[in-house]
This record gives structure tokens, C-alpha cells and sequence, in this order.
């Protein structure tokens, strides 16, 4: 239910989107006018996806019952980040782990609350980052493939590229692409534990939990809809030994795994091609997003 509730949310606004775009034309006075009724219909339609959803999570108990509504509260939030919230018991001191596990929940409540509230300042941003991604790859004969934004968004981009480049079907699922770099990371963590700690350092936390707090972190990448940055990135162009190239409008564009790179620059044949990726950084707000970066096709 969670998962479909996150997914109307997002439909609701991409149709946001595509509505202010399409108002976005005429006279000053026509689009006042355009505007004024796009935000009175988004407004109806947000109320009623939040009165059923509401209605939803309140047959399975989450909502206000005797005074408890912050419990239940709590309980959704841990539910919505993968925590389990059956059969726990009560600690009067919660676990370094537990905590972080709850205030990562925290923030992933907040940044879907916070998305909907800024998605107008969000969409002039979002369109001038697009535009410059989009002036750095028409040269080059390239475009967007718009990726699903789910927190797999990474590994769903890698399994786009791994597709193209076979010509076929990925060999690899997002999920198994998770796994794949979670193991990766396990079986060379001196690689990566000095830039997880650099990211991650807890005040007084002490040197013997540094090993467990690392994969705990493995086991998020593995297990949950934990959103990938550039350690999985880095895991995965050794995992599949391939060069990466990420596009990107809000910094310079980075490239991994160059000892992976053909000799003529993956322009050969499809299986020496390089996996190409657009970073976004105000494509739905408070999160990372990957697409993919694929050929223009041309009729």
C-alpha cells in the first residue's frame, strides 16, 4: 500500500508538471488564467489523494486512536523506510543502529512532505538543470531515457545501459545489481570504508563499531529502496568492469572506471561501449535521480 500511495504521489506530480508546462504558453494574461486554474485543480486532487490515502492507512490502524496518533506516526514512518514494527520489543535504549535507521526515516518522511510544498520553486530549477544536460548531449547525438524515480533509480538506469548495450534484455536486475554492489563493497572495504566514515561519522562513536555501521550500510543497499550515490558507482563499473560517464547540469561531469574504457572511446561496438548516466539534482526535489543516457534515435 505504501509503495502504491508513493507511486500516485509521484503521478499526481508529474501531472502537476506537464499541466504548468502546458499553461505556460500564451499571453501574461492567459497564463495568470492557466495557472490560477492548474493550482485549484492540484489542490482538489491532492486533498482527495490525501483524504484516501489517509482512509487507507487508517483501516490498517495508522491515524489518531486514544491519544496515540505520535505512535502510529512513528510506526508508518519506520514501516515506509523498511524498519520492521512487528514484534519488537521494547528498549529502554535504542541501538546506534536503531537510531539511525528512525532518523533516516525521519528525513525520507519529511523530503516527500517537502516535495510537494516546493515543487514550484523545484520545476524552474528542474528545467534549467534538463536544459543544461540536454545542451551537453545533443552534440554528441545523445538524449534522456527518463528512469522510474524510486530510490532504485540507479541501478534501474545501469539495467537500461546493460540493455542497450546487449541489444537486448539486461543480464543483470536492478535488484541484482544492488546485491552485486553490496558485495563488492563487503569483500573490498578498505577501499571503501574511509570515504563511508568520511560521510557518515558519528561524534564519539568508537573505532570498533566503524565495521558494523559499514555493513549494516551493505545490507540497506542490498535489502531496501535506499537511494545510490558514488559508492555503488563505483562498486558496480569494477562489478561489471565497465567505464561510466555521468552527464550532469548542476556539477562538472564525472567519469569511473577508466581502465574499462575502449580505446575508441566505446564508439565501436556495443559491447566496449561506455554505461552513460545523467545525475540530477533537482529532478523531484530532495533526492538524488539517475536516467539513462541513450543514442537519439532518428526516423
Amino acid at each position: 500500500m505504501l509503495s502504491r500511495h508513493r507511486k500516485e504521489i509521484s503521478q499526481l506530480q508529474n501531472k502537476e508538471t506537464e499541466m504548468k508546462k502546458a499553461a505556460a504558453k500564451g499571453s501574461k494574461a492567459e497564463q495568470k488564467a492557466k495557472k490560477k486554474q492548474v493550482e485549484e485543480e492540484i489542490s482538489k486532487l491532492s486533498a482527495k489523494l490525501k483524504e484516501s490515502q489517509s482512509l487507507e492507512l487508517a483501516s490498517l490502524g495508522y491515524g489518531s486512536v486514544n491519544g496515540k496518533e505520535k505512535d502510529n506516526i512513528d510506526t508508518l514512518v519506520k514501516a515506509i523506510a523498511g524498519v520492521s514494527v512487528t514484534g519488537q520489543v521494547d528498549c529502554s535504549k535504542p541501538s546506534k543502529s536503531v537510531k539511525r535507521r528512525e532518523k533516516r526515516a525521519q528525513q525520507e518522511a519529511a523530503r516527500e512532505q517537502r516535495i510537494q510544498e516546493e515543487q514550484s520553486n523545484i520545476i524552474s530549477d528542474r528545467m534549467i538543470e534538463n536544459e543544461k544536460i540536454g545542451k551537453r548531449l545533443e552534440p554528441l547525438g545523445l538524449t534522456i531515457n527518463e528512469i522510474k524515480p524510486d530510490g532504485h533509480c540507479l541501478y534501474r538506469a545501469i539495467e537500461d545501459q546493460l540493455a542497450l548495450i546487449s541489444g537486448g534484455s539486461s543480464p543483470y536486475t536492478f535488484q541484482q545489481l544492488r546485491e552485486m554492489a553490496a558485495d563488492y563493497m563487503r569483500k573490498h572495504s578498505s577501499d571503501f570504508l574511509p570515504f563511508f566514515l568520511s560521510e557518515n561519522m558519528v561524534e564519539g562513536e568508537s573505532n570498533s563499531s566503524f565495521a558494523e555501521r559499514f555493513e549494516n550500510y551493505c545490507m540497506e543497499v542490498e535489502a531496501t529502496a535506499a537511494w545510490g550515490g558514488q559508492l555503488e558507482l563505483g562498486a558496480l563499473t569494477h562489478c561489471l568492469a565497465k567505464h561510466i560517464m555521468i552527464f550532469s547540469g548542476s556539477f562538472p561531469d564525472v567519469e569511473m572506471g577508466k581502465e574499462y574504457k575502449s580505446d575508441d572511446g566505446g564508439a565501436g561496438s556495443l559491447s566496449s561501449r561506455s554505461i552513460m548516466l545523467s545525475y540530477h539534482k533537482h529532478a523531484f526535489g530532495l533526492g538524488e535521480h539517475y536516467n539513462s543516457v541513450v543514442p537519439i534515435v532518428t526516423k
